[in-house]
């Protein structure tokens, strides 16, 4: 976690985050097998029903395929706030940023709520919500709620989702 001395320095360098090495295993690797499985048993079986749950497990391993690579999903840096498949927000355009826990039966998830104080289209610098044909169907580390909420779930993330937000909140200070 940076100290608030470390604050410029990381915001000339940049803050990133990727998603962890771990995040998509499961769900990539997994149904990518099974996926090939079915395949193989529809052609040596020739069973053709089979094609359905073949097909299934390859959408849910092309859909979560983007937790498996390293690429940067969130930013931070002097001019705002990056968000993959968003675009960059400026930091003017923030009103707060929160983190709300949600528990269920089993599990506790963080998500990051950033609340913007125009509508999304004013708030960002850069809008890179046209995704290519390709990404369209793949995850995206973000959710709209309402107009002016913006949701990332911080679970495949590396850090702790605490550490996030506060980093987060301390580049917010500085930059705005």
């Amino acid at each position: 976690m940076a100290k608030p001395d470390d604050i410029p320095e990381i915001v000339e360098r940049g803050y990133v985050l990727a998603y962890s090495r771990s995040a998509g295993d499961f769900n990539v690797n997994a149904m990518a097998l099974a996926s090939a499985l079915f395949f193989i048993l529809t052609f040596v079986l020739a069973i053709p029903p089979l094609l359905i749950p073949a097909v299934a497990a390859l959408c849910v391993a092309y859909y979560y395929y983007p937790l498996k690579e390293s690429m940067p999903r969130i930013g931070a840096g002097q001019y705002g706030l990056f968000i993959d498949g968003l675009g960059l927000l400026s930091w003017r355009m923030i009103k707060n940023i929160d983190m709300v826990s949600y528990t269920s039966r089993v599990a506790q998830t963080h998500e990051l709520h950033i609340h913007l104080s125009v509508p999304i289209e004013q708030a960002l610098l850069a809008d890179w919500r046209n995704l290519p044909i390709w990404r369209l169907l793949m995850k995206l580390p973000w959710h709209m709620k309402k107009d002016e909420i913006i949701r990332i779930p911080l679970e495949p993330f590396e850090p702790r989702a605490d550490t996030i937000r506060v980093t987060l909140l301390r580049i917010w200070d500085y930059c705005r």
